[in-house]
C-alpha cells in the first residue's frame, strides 16, 4: 500500500480519525432509534410509521448535502467542507435539542444530514486522495467497518442516556461529539488536495463532472447497484424499530438484538479487508450480491407461509445471512464507483455519494413505510433490490469500454485491475 504524499499523520490514525468522521452518520441513525417512540408521543406523532421521517429524512438532507460539499472541496480543500459539514451538523443538533413540534425535529434532522453528508463525502475524497485500487478499498473497508460496528453500541447508549437523561440528552451527546471530531480533524489532518490539483468552483465544472460521473459505464453503473442495496437496508433501518421492539415484543432488549445484526455487517466488512487483496472486488461484490438475493427469496417463500410472523429465530438468521453478504458490499461498491473517477475525486464522491443515497433513500422509504405488523415489505424489498442491483452490476462490467480504460489506466499506475 503507498501513500502518494508526505503525510504528518499516521496510517493508523488517519484510518482511525476518518472511521470516526463516518461514524457520525451511524451515529446519527442508531443511537436515536430506541428513542423513537418517546419523540413521537412527546412532539404528537399520531400515525406509528411516521415516526419512521427521523430517520429517513436525515438521508434526504444527507443525499443533498453530499452534491455541495465535492465542488466547493475541489475549490478550496478537503479541509473546509468538512468544518462547513460540522457546523452545519452542530446546527441541526440544537434545533432537534430545542424542538418544540414534529415540524422542527424534521427540520434539524435534514440539517443534521446535510451537514454530516460533509464529513462523509470528504472521507472518500480524502482517501482516493491518497490511495487507489485495491490499497484504496482495503482503507475503505476499515472504515466501512467501524462505521457498521458503531450500531453494536449505538442503540444501548441512546437506550441508556433515554433512561437518565430523556430523549433531548441524546441530540446534545451529537453536539459533543461533533466538537470532538472538529478539533481532532483540524489538529491532525493535513490538506490531502495540492493547490495546482484545485479546481474553480463554476456550474459548468460542476456539471461537466456530473456528466463524466453518469456518462462513465462503471462509476454509472456501481452507483446505481450500491443505491438499490442501501435502500434495501435504509428500509430495514426505518422499521427494525417496529418489528423488533413492537411485533416481536422485545422491548428494552432490542438493542441486544439489533446490535447481533450490526456485528455481522461489520465482520463481513472486515474479512472483506483482507479478501479483498485475495480475490478483487468486483467477484466479493457479485457473490455477495447473489448471496442476499437467493437467501432473500427463500426466506420471503418461508415468511409468507407463515403469514409475515415467522418465528423470532428464523428472522435472525435470515437477517444475518444477508448482512454478511451487505457487508462486503459497503466498501466494494462505493471503491467501484470512484475507480475511474481519480482525477475529480471531490465532485465524484458528491455524485456518486448523493446519487446513491437518494436512489435509496425513496426506496427504503418506500419500503418502511410500507411496513403492516409483518415483515414482508422488508424481506420482498431485499429479495427484489438485490436482484435489481445484480443487474446494475452486470450492466456496469458488460463489454463496458470504460472497463478497458479503467484497467489501462491501473496498469499505467502500478495497480492490477480487478478481474
Amino acid at each position: 500500500m503507498t501513500d502518494r504524499r508526505p503525510a504528518t499523520i499516521s496510517f493508523g490514525e488517519f484510518v482511525a480519525l476518518m472511521a470516526t468522521m463516518t461514524a457520525l452518520v451511524a451515529l446519527s441513525i442508531d443511537m436515536i432509534l430506541p428513542a423513537l417512540p418517546s419523540i413521537g408521543a412527546a412532539l404528537g406523532v399520531q400515525r406509528a410509521n411516521d415516526s419512521q421521517l427521523i430517520v429517513s429524512l436525515l438521508f434526504l438532507g444527507f443525499g443533498l448535502g453530499q452534491f455541495f460539499y465535492g465542488p466547493v472541496s475541489e475549490n478550496v480543500g478537503r479541509k473546509p467542507a468538512v468544518y462547513i459539514g460540522l457546523a452545519l451538523f452542530s446546527a441541526g443538533c440544537l434545533l432537534a435539542l430545542l424542538a418544540r413540534s414534529f415540524s422542527l425535529m424534521l427540520l434539524g434532522r435534514v440539517l443534521q444530514g446535510v451537514g454530516v453528508g460533509g464529513p462523509r463525502a470528504m472521507t472518500i475524497a480524502l482517501v482516493r486522495d491518497k490511495f487507489e485500487g485495491r490499497a484504496m478499498a482495503r482503507v475503505m473497508s476499515l472504515v466501512m467497518a467501524v462505521f457498521i460496528l458503531v450500531p453494536v453500541i449505538a442503540p444501548s447508549i441512546g437506550q441508556a442516556v433515554l433512561g437518565v437523561a430523556g430523549w433531548r440528552a441524546i441530540f446534545g451527546l451529537y453536539l459533543t461529539l461533533a466538537v470532538v471530531v472538529w478539533v481532532w480533524f483540524g489538529w491532525r489532518q493535513e490538506e490531502t488536495l495540492a493547490p495546482e490539483r484545485r479546481i474553480p468552483l463554476s456550474a459548468g465544472n460542476i456539471v461537466r463532472g456530473a456528466r463524466e460521473v453518469f456518462t462513465n459505464r462503471l462509476a454509472f453503473g456501481y452507483t446505481v447497484a450500491a443505491g438499490l442495496v442501501y435502500g434495501a437496508f435504509i428500509g430495514y433501518l426505518s422499521s427494525v424499530q417496529q418489528i423488533l421492539q413492537e411485533q416481536y415484543a422485545l422491548g428494552p432488549r432490542f438493542p441486544v438484538y439489533f446490535s447481533t445484526l450490526a456485528i455481522a455487517l461489520g465482520g463481513a466488512s472486515l474479512c472483506n479487508a483482507r479478501l479483498v487483496g485475495r480475490h478483487g472486488m468486483r467477484p466479493l461484490a457479485r457473490r455477495a450480491l447473489r448471496l442476499v438475493c437467493v437467501v432473500s427469496v427463500v426466506f420471503l417463500v418461508i415468511a409468507a407461509s407463515q403469514s409475515g410472523q415467522p418465528p423470532l429465530w428464523t428472522l435472525m438468521a435470515y437477517l444475518l445471512a444477508s448482512f454478511f453478504g451487505i457487508g462486503l458490499l459497503f466498501g466494494n461498491l462505493n471503491a467501484l464507483a470512484m475507480q475511474p473517477l481519480g482525477h475529480i475525486a471531490g465532485i465524484g464522491a458528491a455524485v456518486v455519494g448523493g446519487s446513491s443515497t437518494l436512489i435509496s433513500l425513496a426506496l427504503g422509504t418506500l419500503i418502511g413505510q410500507s411496513y403492516d405488523n409483518t415483515v414482508l415489505p422488508l424481506v420482498a424489498g431485499f429479495a427484489v433490490l438485490s436482484g435489481l442491483s445484480m443487474a446494475a452490476v452486470r450492466f456496469a462490467e458488460a463489454g463496458s469500454p470504460s472497463a478497458a480504460v479503467a484497467g489501462i489506466e491501473a496498469s499505467a499506475r502500478g495497480t492490477i485491475p480487478d478481474a
